[in-house]
């Protein structure tokens, strides 16, 4: 797609799955990326090597979202690195542990919303002044398609991919004025860890791609179908979109 030439990414969980494919879709448009990671390290140094491949600059951020004080630490830190963030994917999440509501811990909601929707917010309270000076801002939110059918058995992860979503939805117009898109891509199923342990649990999946013939156009999604949205999303070939939620679902 191209077009990303002078902007810089940070993409939460850049490191691997959806994360690292985004990472690297928007290096090959243009654009140095800030790859956070939690835990794997190595992973997170191969997603910056392979961005450095392309001839851009990358640079990984150890940084748990769910901690107001270390998303502080890492948004000053990739600020004083690349000089400016104007791309923010807040692509970090995981799943619940699956249980009805009334079995659910309310710690299990509180740790949910931490990671998937105070993450967004505290970053994007971060970022999003130093993008009203860019020529273009743009904050991605990665929901998911539970956020259309609600399943069962999941009420922290709807819960906060819900709120997750209201955040940008309000994001989105009180920023439109500043130059500042704000979109939302909902992925379904998708070819990722978290995707695989999900198809083992629920339907008893041992190998994902024994779901393709079931599945839309005959395949599980993968992360880099998830990562062309984004792209899209943030080039100029989306310089009127803003406000939008995209499911990546094959249609459902």
């Amino acid at each position: 797609m191209g077009g990303l030439e002078g902007r810089v990414a940070l993409v939460t969980g850049g490191n691997r799955g959806i994360g690292r494919a985004i990472s690297l879709g928007l290096a090959a448009d243009g654009a140095d990326v800030a790859v956070n990671f939690r835990r794997d390290e190595a992973a997170a140094v191969r997603t910056v090597a392979d961005i450095e491949a392309m001839g851009r600059r990358a640079m990984a951020f150890r940084a748990s979202v769910d901690s107001v004080e270390e998303c502080e630490a890492m948004a000053a830190g990739a600020v004083d690195a690349f000089g400016c963030v104007d791309i923010l994917v807040a692509n970090a999440g995981i799943a619940s542990r699956g249980y009805p509501t009334v079995d659910t811990d309310p710690e299990e909601i509180e740790r949910l919303f931490r990671v998937h929707a105070l993450s967004a917010f505290v970053l994007s309270r971060l970022l999003v002044p130093g993008m009203r000076s860019r020529p273009r801002g743009d904050v991605v939110v990665i929901s998911s398609a539970a956020t259309r059918h609600m399943p069962l058995n999941s009420s922290p992860y709807n819960m906060a991919k819900a709120a997750l979503e209201a955040f940008a939805a309000t994001l989105a117009k009180e920023e439109r004025g500043h130059g500042i898109h704000v979109n939302v891509v909902a992925p379904g199923l998708v070819d990722t860890e978290m995707g695989r342990r999900l198809a083992r649990a629920t339907v008893g999946a041992e190998e994902i791609h024994s779901l393709d013939p079931g599945m839309p156009f005959g395949h599980v999604c993968s992360p880099d179908e998830v990562a062309d949205v984004v792209r899209f999303v943030v080039s100029d070939a989306a310089r009127y979109v803003s406000g939008e939620r995209i499911y990546v679902d094959g249609g459902g």
